[in-house]
């Protein structure tokens, strides 16, 4: 069995088990070693009385003699020592759900060029008649020389029960990879890990309404195919109208051949090019490759113009030549080796910001030089002393103090000749000093004056300071006090009669009285889902359950249907605050729709809440809604042995 197989185990005598990758239900999926050819190999492994063994072995031997280099190749399948297993080629590199969760989602250029690889692919394998089943971004695979390669093409399918040759469901993912390249979102039908798209209204969003900056054109690709307007008489475009569509978009992207006019390459530089019409060929284009640097110039071959007369040669030295144009030949003169240089015009290229290449070109003109440096003006160390007799320190020229009195200057301190015994300054109003103005003035207690009528600088600032500081320390000494408790008492309401009681909050209860009926506006046999069983969902018995029909693939914009339901009547209007449905069976997704009349379709109705998961799910409102029908509609099913099916044992409507 696959599941006693451990690392180090040799499958066949051959294939030494080293990792085990993951594993689904009896299915392993293994890294081993093949010890004849010494190579890594991938394995997949099921047990040989599984349901799934044949289909494996089948789907190996029809892509076993498919050639490509994208596809990672069957190498073995066998049934032996009741195991069947099937050997692939391994690839080492990232998947792009791996790529996407480590660098997020693509540029829209390299987006577009990574699903055209896997679209070019996928259009010669839908030729041969042959689909991969479940392109999801798990089995695309980014090596580690940049190529993109498939992983696991057909094998993968009918490893997870799906019936080969589905063609549209290959064309169906390739938008889904491309949605999913460009927003990190899964849009397509085949199950993946990777978090799924938004929808509105059974819709899905268009990629530019999820990224920004996303190419109208990528975004209506992903829009005509995800969400078909008129799927019965359009169809999903092919994988080579995809594949034809991307590489449009993306352009060539290896042209560093420029043409220069006058000039003709050597038969070795002509690159071998088709013209684009019959017209075009009748007027030859010139190319020059380009040339690395530190190489010598390509000599281009003799031009076609007559050879200038030896007249012209012995011309007298002091009648100058005239400059040749620039793209006119020059005469070369015997035995000289001829030099031309030739422009390169292609170089760096330039990535811009909406993911367009340009080339960062050679200059036409040599830039003008710089400036010559200038040495600066040698400045002094120190300051020039002063002339004999004269003060250190002069007044500002233009101030009050230096107009007034030029010789007053009262910072002077070094020289005592301005002063008197007493510290009494000369010539000055003893009893204007003995009055203690100057003190005062001085640690800002004054005017902001001297005697003279002249204000003093600084003084003005020191008022203001201690303004400031006198204020800081009233707020201080009120914060004090209020947080010591002196603040005013609060008063106590709580013996008011008239303040009213806080709300009380009631527990919605459930309804009685319900009738449901199935409902399924998309059938094509009636909108038939098993009615005799709806009554179930009603009864309050968990053991008894209404079952939906088994489909071959799941609901979505790409599937059959968009989903089914049950309509349950209230018996009148009501206030509906919360759903519960309890579901059986695994993973299942739903909505729920609150109308006042019997809906007729879900296209146009916005649902009050969406639930998803396993057992019981609920969708809880936070206002109530009113209406007399809720739709409970089912938008995802759970697998089951041969397709997939929903189960629904409760239905509770509260209010």
């Amino acid at each position: 069995m696959p599941t006693s197989k451990q690392a180090g185990d040799v499958l066949a005598g051959r294939y030494r088990l080293d990792d085990l990758l993951a594993e689904a239900g009896s299915g392993r999926f293994w890294r081993a070693h093949d010890l004849v050819l010494h190579r890594p190999v991938a394995v997949h492994i099921l047990s040989a009385d599984d349901e799934r063994a044949q289909p494996m072995l089948d789907a190996a031997r029809r892509t076993g003699p498919v050639v490509n280099r994208r596809l990672l190749r069957v190498l073995d399948a066998e049934s032996a020592d009741g195991l069947c297993f099937v050997v692939h080629e391994w690839g080492q590199g990232d998947s792009v759900d791996i790529l996407l969760t480590r660098e997020g989602p693509l540029a829209p250029r390299r987006a577009a060029w990574l699903v055209a690889e896997v679209a070019d692919s996928l259009a010669e394998a839908h030729d041969a008649g042959l689909a991969h089943g479940s392109l999801t971004p798990e089995n695309v695979l980014v090596d580690q020389h940049g190529q993109v390669r498939l992983i696991g093409f057909g094998v993968e399918a009918a490893l997870r029960g799906l019936p080969p040759g589905r063609t549209n469901v290959d064309e169906i993912d390739l938008a889904g990879l491309l949605y999913c390249t460009l927003t990190g979102k899964w849009a397509g039908v085949s199950e993946s890990a990777v978090p799924p798209a938004p929808e509105v209204h059974g819709q899905v969003l268009r990629p530019r309404r999820v990224r920004a900056g996303i190419p109208r054109v990528l975004d209506a690709l992903c829009d005509q195919v995800l969400n078909p307007h008129d799927a019965a008489t359009q169809g999903h475009p092919s994988a080579h109208t995809i594949r034809d569509l991307l590489l449009d978009y993306v352009g060539e992207m290896t042209g560093t051949h420029v043409p220069v006019p006058g000039v003709r390459p050597t038969a070795a530089e002509q690159p071998a090019t088709l013209p684009a019409d019959p017209a075009s060929s009748a007027t030859p284009t010139t190319v020059v490759p380009v040339v690395p640097a530190g190489d010598a110039a390509p000599e281009p071959e003799a031009a076609e113009e007559p050879e200038p007369e030896p007249e012209a040669a012995a011309e007298p030295e002091a009648r100058p030549e005239p400059e040749p144009e620039p793209d006119a030949p020059t005469a070369i003169e015997p035995g000289a080796t001829p030099v031309t240089e030739l422009p390169t015009q292609a170089g760096m290229p330039v990535f811009h910001d909406d993911d367009e290449v340009d080339w960062l070109r050679a200059r036409a003109e040599k830039p003008a030089p710089p400036p010559p440096l200038h040495e600066p003006a040698p400045k002094p160390l120190f300051a020039p002393d002063p002339p004999e007799g004269e003060p250190v320190r002069r007044p500002r020229p233009g101030s009050r103090a230096a107009s007034a009195n030029p010789d007053y200057w009262p910072w002077e301190s070094s020289q005592d000749s301005g002063r008197v015994p007493g510290g009494q300054p000369a010539g000055r109003d003893t009893g204007s000093w003995g009055s203690g103005s100057w003190s005062g003035d001085r640690w800002g207690t004054g005017d902001g004056f001297d005697d003279t009528g002249e204000q003093v600088p600084g003084r003005s600032w020191i008022r203001l300071a201690m303004i400031v500081g006198a204020c800081l320390l009233v707020g201080v000494a009120a914060v004090a006090a209020y947080q010591l408790g002196l603040k005013p008492p609060t008063p106590d309401f709580t013996d008011d009669p008239t303040t009213s009681p806080s709300p009380t909050v009631v527990e919605p209860t459930p309804f009685e009285g319900l009738s449901a009926d199935d409902f399924d506006p998309q059938g094509t046999d009636g909108g038939v889902e098993s009615p005799e069983s709806v009554p179930n969902v009603l009864d309050g018995d968990p053991a008894t359950s209404w079952n939906t029909s088994t489909y071959l693939q799941n609901f979505g914009p790409a599937g059959l249907k968009t989903g089914v339901g049950l309509v349950v009547d209230l018996g009148s209007t009501q206030a509906v605050r919360r759903v519960l449905v309890s579901t059986e069976g695994g993973q299942t997704s739903l909505a729920a729709y609150v109308t006042s009349e019997p809906p007729t379709g879900i296209a146009g109705l916005t649902p009050i809440g969406t639930a998803s998961g396993a057992g019981e799910l609920e969708i809880d409102l936070d206002e109530a809604v009113s209406g007399r029908y809720v739709t409970v509609w089912l938008t995802l099913l759970p697998p089951v042995e041969g397709g997939f099916r929903g189960t629904i044992t409760e239905v509770q409507v509260l209010g």
